[in-house]
């Protein structure tokens, strides 16, 4: 080849190279010819620091079509017709694929280094503006907006049932601004105030700082970086239709202005009506004017108002008009507070019937409270009752009345308190008399249940196993721990099958409570989850290991983070048919758990709460003899009449025994309480909160107080005026104390 001919081929390919380097993301062509053409007059070209536009280059299929990296044309089928677009799946190619070179095979130009084109003064795009709708073309890199063709840098694509579009190519054609921020190696877009910031091989992406999950992970093919086409549509609230016949998908564009505003829920004739308004530019242009029609800053009447808002951009258009219906209510009238007793005077111990007559003209009362409202009285003389109701937009009334109590009496105070105190309520007495009262001589038998209490150390300072231990057949879990690490942490139990075959861990029943900053509030929520559990049949759930397996079990310990100082409590019975390893641990919240529990240290035992494994602990008490003719008590977790359950402490090398018997299940069964016996719960070590099973129903131990040792009682059940049997399940609740009792005494005759 001689040398002119040499330097002229130089020559092309310089030239070549030189308009390579010019971003060719959607250039517009002539209709009847695809062939990408560069016609775009550049001012400078600038290499950027900070944020630079995304180039996308290499238009080279001149039918509008291109294929992928791996060789095989992705296609798509979009099946929503709205901004929630649904990805789709693969359909016909709208062209065939053709052959770049028709005479052979060229060798690739390299990818062109990401530059920005000097922007115009508007502040938008250079390559492209907002105009008419936008069609996209299934499978092909061609697109018609206003009569022209545009080619983008790769075709319409589907990567795992995901459609994905070229992003620059799209925003210049929808007229909004593209960027590159070389810092957080994020591609934003702006549209208006909407900023949207994406990253290669990332699902996530934020609009305005809010994270968002896409459907598939946006990427980068041959210089072009593409994300799924719902993303942009969803989060610029994009309209689209599909054609399948034609093989298009087409966007709806608009240059105008979007104006909308919101009021509050509910309006009432004569208030004052709060108007917030949103408005923006798809070109990013100045709100400089807006207009109203049927505005009132008050609406005098009730009834239906339409209220109408648009909004004009700085080139002279109107946005669409946005109108909305108020039904503005009769203006909101206060509560009616009233009640009545069914007397106006009373002895002293008579027993007062509230009835509350309060009215609201939407009948939305939320919150009644009153003042002096004993069942009783036992000193004579006036007495004033108050009652207050709140309704739900916080208006309140109170009404008092004032009732007589003579000097004459019906009841003691101890009478009155044993025959009308609530199932669940509390009263005080003499607790000094209880060690005097004969002790029930029951017996007990214990059924197989083994029993992991992982309560020690109570308070965790640190990372770590705080139990483990291995266990076949019935198991029940009492978990509760409080957290002093300093930082945010979760619980797990992980399981481990060690066995040469599949094992199955039934989960039998859950109960679960905190984070909570109240050791007695968790260990009283745990117990009555779990009873109701019990009584629902909820919580159950079968778990498969497969031989080496490990998997996370009782899952509701680790839903929620722990803060430091906050408690979790834990009950929950399991069944297993092969042994399996248990690892009870605490980590920092963001770790994960199966990497991480085989390389915790194991903590140490804090020295005053308990943790052990304990056989037998259910605990079965049958007694067949008359209780309730006289005051009597059945004490339990006091170590004497009921003897706490001896096991080991596998992590410690030793042996263990559960002061105050925490964990076990009472099954008691009183086959002969005598009529009229009123059966109540006492504590003797100290403060008590939980609940207990009484034939079958749920009681609180106190409700909505905690219950104090020794000269307070709760009410458990009271027998009527024949003998009955009784079966009561009780368990001690974490964060209170033993030992207790169970009182039976003979209700007074009533009058």
């Amino acid at each position: 080849m001689n040398l002119k001919k040499k330097l002229s081929i130089l020559t092309a390919l310089a030239v070549f190279q030189a308009f390579a380097v010019i971003p060719a993301n959607a250039q517009a062509a002539d209709q009847s010819d695809a062939t990408p053409v560069n016609t775009a007059k550049v001012k400078s070209v600038e290499v950027i620091k900070k944020e630079q536009t995304i180039a996308e280059s290499e238009v080279k299929d001149q039918s509008g079509t291109q294929t992928s990296d791996n060789d095989t044309t992705e296609e798509t089928n979009p099946e929503s017709t709205d901004s929630s677009g649904t990805d789709v799946t693969p359909v016909d190619p709208a062209t065939p694929a053709e052959s770049e070179d028709a005479e052979g095979t060229e060798e690739e130009v390299p990818a062109p280094t990401p530059v920005e084109v000097e922007p115009s003064t508007s502040g938008q795009s250079l390559s492209g503006t907002a105009g008419g709708d936008l069609t996209l073309y299934m499978n092909s890199n061609k697109m018609v907006q206003d009569g022209k063709t545009y080619l983008a840098g790769q075709p319409m694509a589907v990567k795992n049932g995901v459609s994905y579009v070229a992003i620059r190519a799209l925003v210049d054609r929808v007229g909004y601004e593209v960027k590159y921020d070389n810092t957080t190696k994020e591609t934003i877009i702006i549209s208006g105030e909407e900023e949207l910031r994406f990253k290669t091989n990332s699902k996530i992406y934020t609009v305005n700082g809010e994270a968002r999950t896409m459907k598939g992970a946006a990427y980068q093919q041959k210089n072009t970086f593409m994300v799924p086409l719902t993303s942009i549509t969803q989060a610029l609230n994009i309209t689209y239709t599909v054609n399948q016949p034609a093989k298009t998908v087409v966007l709806k564009l608009s240059t105008k202005p979007v104006a909308s505003f919101t009021v509050p829920k509910e309006i009432f004739a004569g208030d004052n009506v709060t108007y917030t308004t949103k408005y923006s530019s798809p070109k990013g242009l100045d709100i400089v004017d807006e207009r109203w029609t049927g505005r009132q800053d008050s609406f005098d009447q009730p009834g239906t108002y339409t209220v109408t808002y648009a909004v004009q951009d700085s080139s002279g258009q109107w946005s669409d008009p946005y109108s909305v219906t108020i039904q503005v209510q009769k203006p909101n009238l206060p509560p009616v507070a009233m009640f009545t007793t069914d007397k106006e005077e009373y002895k002293m111990g008579e027993k007062i019937t509230y009835i509350d007559q309060s009215t609201d003209d939407e009948n939305a009362i939320e919150k009644t409270e009153w003042d002096n409202n004993a069942l009783a009285f036992f000193v004579p003389g006036p007495k004033t009752i108050t009652i207050t109701v709140t309704d739900k937009h916080g208006l309140s009334d109170s009404y008092s009345k004032i009732i007589n109590v003579t000097g004459e009496t019906l009841y003691t105070l101890s009478d009155f308190n044993q025959l009308f105190t609530p199932v669940g309520g509390k009263f005080t007495f003499n607790g000094g008399e209880v060690p005097a009262m004969e002790k029930v001589p029951y017996t007990y038998y214990d059924e197989q249940s083994i029993l992991i209490r992982s309560n020690s150390p109570e308070t965790v300072n640190s990372e770590g196993i705080v139990y483990k231990e291995s266990s076949i057949g019935q198991t029940r879990f009492m978990i509760h721990h409080v957290n002093n690490t300093g930082k945010n942490v979760k619980m797990y139990v992980v399981a481990t099958n060690n066995n040469m075959y599949p094992a199955t861990l039934e989960q039998q029943n859950m109960g679960f409570a905190g984070p909570s900053p109240f050791a007695t509030v968790a260990g009283k929520l745990s117990i009555d989850r779990w009873f109701q559990s019990m009584q629902e049949g909820t919580g159950k759930l079968d778990v498969v290991l497969q031989p080496g397996e490990s998997k996370l079990i009782l899952t509701e310990l680790s839903a929620l983070p722990m803060k430091k100082g906050q408690v979790i409590s834990l009950y929950s019975d399991v069944f297993s048919d092969y042994r399996l390893d248990y690892n009870i641990i605490m980590i920092e919240e963001n770790k994960d758990p199966m990497e991480v529990w085989s390389t915790l240290p194991v903590l140490d035992r804090d020295g005053v709460h308990n943790r052990g494994t304990y056989p037998n602990a259910t605990r079965v008490i049958t007694y067949d003899q008359e209780v309730g003719s006289k005051p009597s008590r059945l004490p339990l977790g006091d170590n004497a009449s009921d003897p706490n359950l001896v096991g080991t402490d596998p992590m410690a090398y030793t042996d263990a025994s559960n002061a105050g018997n925490f964990g076990v299940l009472y099954k008691i069964t009183l086959n002969n309480v005598a009529p009229r016996t009123l059966i109540s719960f006492n504590p003797r070590g100290g403060k008590y909160s939980g609940v207990a099973l009484v034939n079958g129903q749920v009681v609180q131990i106190s409700e909505g107080k905690s219950l104090s040792a020794p000269n307070e009682q709760s009410v458990l059940y009271r027998t009527g005026s024949y003998g009955e049997s009784v079966t009561i399940l009780f368990s001690a609740a974490p964060g209170s104390n033993l030992p207790v009792n169970l009182l039976f005494t003979p209700l007074p005759a009533e009058k």
